[in-house]
């Protein structure tokens, strides 16, 4: 054909609609050229469709004329509250201070170059009123914004019964406090002892629909049952009534960490054919054999996170669970209770470092210990009453020195394992003797969202020889810092931050690595610092 290729396009076909439906939010907007603030439904603003590029549609303010329009952009500052509500700022009632009924028109613009809240400032053109966004930001200043109203803009409606929050809070569109999402990760274990039902279990969602022995023949022609192959379809199809059989969330443990705990104590348990989790034990490095009881290498594991819920302002790593989350804080997905919510599967590779309850047990029993327990409880139960929470049990000393451990060890491997520190991961499996299952292990792994998983270069470190010598380069390191001895001297009441001696040049990690947001560390646990040695577990 002689036509061109663009001669032969059809715009108006519809796989050419493309893209994600959206509503407007912030829907107050300020002229790029004029500076006027005012909302959508104003009709002050026209939106302007391109129909065949929808990623350039925009609003427009007919300040400059037709030929050259003002741009309409989101209005930097929203409102929201902890129980996961969002709305626009009050720009009206703001500037005038509730005291008149005038209704602007208004502007927003910036006294200096700044670009903080201090030097931008709302006006109403009418009566000449006027304030700066100062004034609305600050625990003091709680008071000049109004009590929540309730409104849930991703679900496109207020909260049934309205919120009970006093008053909101301002924020910057965009700022990190706006969305925190509530996940739950698990590992993914075999059910299984034999191989065989492992097998099952990976291929269940096809073999939970078959009805008898012939729909197994018939899932294994069309290729839908790889990896089954020597396996006879009435051998698979009694491990799939045995499955079926024995299926019940009766035996769900409450932490999913328990499982994992003593899968990973037990790793002879999994079968040497498992596809999903591959465990090696190894013996721990000469000299920290005192220190841990067993050390296990996973060549291979498996991640599943899944996306149950978000929070505004509070991050759910302030909480040891997402069920520790109070209910009215988590913001839902959707308007009605979900039959299913996002997830991602990932697969890849970890060291696990079992700890001597026979070391902590005396490591516990010491004084200074007892001591520092209680001044970090302390610090717990304020920072919670600030953040107007129940208060709730401190998490242990014993989950301080496994949480310094891991940071410190994972900075240490993320130099040589050849992944970005971001990409390593911390799974901390701690709980006290008393406890129905004693736990006490450091699980550091990394994992990626493709089918082979990753390359190796983590789980390769957990040789002993190799270990023992990054374990000791980590306790070397931990004991000075660049930013000693403030670092050193830090104690976890400070400034509510829930740490000790730890710092961003010594323990602190990036957000995707750390379970716990960076609280409950403190090196001085793990080796002698310039400011005590009395709280030391690996003694010189």
């Amino acid at each position: 054909s002689d036509e061109s290729p663009s001669a032969r396009t059809n715009w108006f076909d519809e796989s050419r609609l493309i893209g994600v439906p959206v509503a407007p939010f912030p829907r107050w907007l300020v002229c790029s050229r004029c500076r006027l603030l005012a909302p959508i439904s104003s009709g002050l603003f026209e939106p302007k469709v391109q129909p065949y590029r929808p990623d350039k549609t925009r609003y427009v303010h007919a300040c400059g004329g037709k030929v050259s329009p003002g741009t309409a952009v989101p209005a930097r500052f929203i409102v929201a509250c902890k129980q996961g509500h969002m709305d626009d700022f009050p720009w009206v009632d703001y500037v005038h201070r509730d005291r008149t009924g005038c209704q602007g028109p208004l502007v927003l613009y910036e006294v200096g170059a700044s670009g903080e809240a201090a030097d931008v400032e709302v006006k109403c053109e009418k009566c000449n009123a006027h304030r700066r966004m100062a004034e609305a930001f600050g625990r003091e200043n709680q008071k000049n914004l109004p009590s929540c109203t309730g409104r849930r803009p991703h679900l496109r409606d207020s909260a049934p019964g309205g919120c009970d929050e006093p008053n909101v809070r301002p924020m910057l569109q965009g700022a990190s406090g706006a969305w925190y999402g509530l996940d739950v990760s698990v590992l993914s274990l075999p059910k299984e002892t034999d191989l065989l039902g492992q097998l099952v279990e990976e291929h269940w969602v096809t073999l939970e629909k078959a009805e008898s022995e012939g729909e197994v023949t018939f899932a294994r022609k069309i290729g839908q049952l790889k990896g089954l192959s020597k396996y006879s379809d009435a051998k698979v199809w009694a491990a799939v009534v045995k499955k079926r059989e024995g299926t019940t969330d009766a035996d769900e443990p409450e932490n999913p960490k328990v499982p994992e705990w003593l899968l990973f104590s037990n790793p002879q348990s999994v079968p040497a054919g498992s596809r999903l989790l591959k465990l090696r034990p190894v013996d721990p490095p000469d000299e920290y054999t005192s220190a841990f009881s067993r050390i296990v290498i996973a060549d291979t594991l498996r991640e599943v996170r899944a996306l149950v819920g978000f929070t505004r302002i509070e991050s759910p790593k302030d909480f040891d669970t997402p069920s520790q989350m109070p209910e009215g804080r988590r913001a839902p997905l959707s308007r009605r209770p979900p039959i299913w919510v996002p997830a991602t599967e990932t697969i890849g590779e970890g060291l696990f470092l079992h700890f001597s309850e026979d070391e902590l047990a005396k490591w516990m029993g010491r004084d200074a210990v007892a001591k520092a327990g209680v001044e970090c409880e302390d610090a717990w139960l304020e920072w919670r009453k600030a953040k107007q929470l129940p208060p709730t049990a401190f998490p242990s000393m014993r989950y301080v020195l496994l949480h310094s451990f891991s940071h410190a060890l994972l900075r240490e491997l993320a130099v040589e394992c050849g992944y970005t520190a971001a990409s390593l991961s911390e799974r901390i499996y701690c709980s006290a003797p008393g406890d129905e299952e004693p736990m006490a292990g450091v699980l550091i792994y990394t994992a990626a969202p493709d089918s082979e998983g990753t390359l190796g270069g983590l789980s390769a470190l957990g040789e002993p020889a190799r270990l023992g010598r990054y374990i000791t380069q980590a306790l070397e390191r931990a004991a000075l810092c660049s930013s000693d001895p403030l670092c050193a001297e830090h104690h976890a009441s400070t400034d509510r931050t829930l740490h000790g001696g730890a710092c961003h040049a010594c323990l602190f990690l990036p957000e995707t690595c750390c379970e716990r947001g960076n609280k409950f560390l403190d090196r001085s646990c793990l080796t002698a610092t310039v400011e005590r040695s009395d709280l030391a577990f690996f003694r010189a």
